[in-house]
């Protein structure tokens, strides 16, 4: 039975496709929650992948993933060597491998529906964009813009919180509607983020269970992509202003010229309703700001105002995710 969606029948979509990815898993690491192990997939290939591609044709026709595939281990990871609360831990999850084998197959049928719809100023999980192409396009609009006189840039780094567990099923399921995704894709998108079961591990010890339909897993190939397409709609509205992303990393840049900065503070205070009405939080603690200004005598920059408190100081540097300093 070959692998496809009720709207199209994608190319290549079958068996033999399944068993590549099996045969790709490495036996080295661990099982999921559902105990089937990444060398039972990649050495039994030619003997499961018949029975799990019916099972992954039978979820998309339904639009229903089975339970089993939805429940999470989550490891919290400390992000740094003291830790003073629980925001210092990432939630790190530890899914179904038969699920990520089914989710690469859907990743790569989305990614196709959806990149030419794209913002140009998103630059994850891209073709023949990186980290690099961000940091020149940010580069480029700001020397650009220094060259005439009598001008300044500001740039806000903004940070995020939990930025993949704030996800809402119903709010992604219309971006993606607005995005030309077929209804069949994002009701089986909408039923996989929803009613995930989830426990946390520490060391031998294992939480009970918890039920969420709220975020994407960390871990999951299909995250950084999904939370792309939620943020698509955030852009920029003033020629003056640049908003570039990075999956969940944003810079706002402001071109200024003058004491003018009413651009550039309209979008601030719209990224932030942006975010508000779109279930966001802004880290006010980790969003700074950087201000390029080459002129003489000029007066110290007002911080900007953020979630009802000052952004942190405005520093000399900032490397941006991906790049060393």
């Amino acid at each position: 039975m070959p692998l496809y969606h009720p709207f199209q029948r994608p190319r290549g979509k079958d068996p033999k496709e399944v068993n590549r990815l099996f045969k790709k898993q490495n036996p080295r690491k661990a099982a999921g929650p559902d105990l089937i192990s990444p060398s039972t997939l990649k050495y039994c290939a030619d003997q499961l992948s018949p029975v799990f591609t019916d099972i992954f044709n039978t979820s998309l026709e339904t639009c229903h993933v089975p339970a089993c595939f939805k429940i999470s281990t989550i490891i919290p990871v400390p992000k740094k060597p003291r830790i003073t609360g629980l925001r210092d831990y990432r939630p790190v999850a530890l899914t179904s491998v038969v699920m990520k084998s089914f989710a690469r197959l859907v990743l790569s049928h989305l990614k196709t529906l959806t990149d030419p719809l794209l913002d140009p100023m998103q630059f994850a999980y891209r073709a023949n964009r990186s980290v690099d192409d961000a940091v020149n396009m940010a580069h480029h609009f700001i020397l650009q813009h220094l060259d005439f006189p009598g001008t300044y840039a500001r740039i806000l780094f903004v940070d995020f919180s939990s930025a993949f567990n704030t996800i809402i099923p119903s709010l992604l399921h219309d971006k993606l509607s607005q995005l030309q995704v077929p209804d069949s894709m994002c009701k089986w998108i909408t039923d996989f983020l929803s009613d995930r079961k989830q426990h946390v591990k520490l060391g031998k010890h294992v939480s009970s269970s918890r039920t969420t339909s709220t975020g994407s897993p960390q871990g999951c190939v299909l995250s950084l992509l999904l939370f792309s397409l939620y943020t698509n709609s955030c852009t920029s509205s003033h020629q003056s202003t640049k908003l570039l992303k990075f999956a969940d990393d944003t810079t706002l840049i402001g071109l200024l010229s003058g004491r003018d900065e009413s651009a550039y503070r309209w979008e601030t205070e719209h990224l932030v309703t942006w975010c508000g009405l779109n279930n966001l939080e802004l880290n006010t603690l980790k969003t700074v700001e950087m201000v390029v200004d080459f002129r003489k005598n000029v007066a110290p920059h007002a911080p900007i105002n953020v979630c009802g408190g000052s952004t942190s100081a405005p520093s000399r540097r900032r490397p941006s995710r991906g790049c060393t300093s």
